[in-house]
């Protein structure tokens, strides 16, 4: 399958092999309106037994989980990052996920795609897709 955008880990096998070993997912720009797109991805990953960790500079909980203000809060292991931001704010996020050094994952979802940002998680060792959707691509594949 052809990538409209360079994009990392753009095969199938990669993509499952991903969603096999991840159990833990930091949902970055996670809303707490159900209209938005991040609610309803992360609603999903929950309903299919992914924990989900939303961060968020405002609020206690959303989908039943505590909000947390940034990666570096988090007390606990994270394996993937799903980004909903503007491709701008990318590269703040890896930033963050590789000091953390427990981050597997760095998931920048549809529309969004930061090349640079990308290239830094590789380095570091993280799987990276970009411009993809975590619900549209666990559904077609599981």
């Amino acid at each position: 399958m052809e990538c409209e955008f360079p994009v990392e880990n753009c095969d199938s096998q990669e993509i499952q092999k991903i969603f096999s070993k991840v159990k833990t997912i930091a949902v970055v720009g996670l809303s707490p309106n159900p209209d938005k797109d991040s609610h309803k991805v992360a609603s999903y990953l929950k309903s299919v037994g992914y924990k989900i960790v939303p961060i968020y500079p405002r609020g206690e909980e959303i989908l039943g989980e505590k909000v947390y203000k940034s990666l570096e809060d988090i007390p606990f292991k994270v394996d993937m990052v799903d980004i909903f931001r503007k491709p701008a704010a990318v590269t703040a996020v890896v930033e963050a996920a590789i000091r953390r050094g427990d981050v597997s994952v760095v998931w920048m979802q549809k529309g969004i795609v930061n090349n640079e940002a990308a290239t830094t998680a590789k380095k570091a060792g993280m799987a990276v897709v970009q411009d993809r959707c975590t619900m549209i691509e666990h559904k077609r594949l599981f």
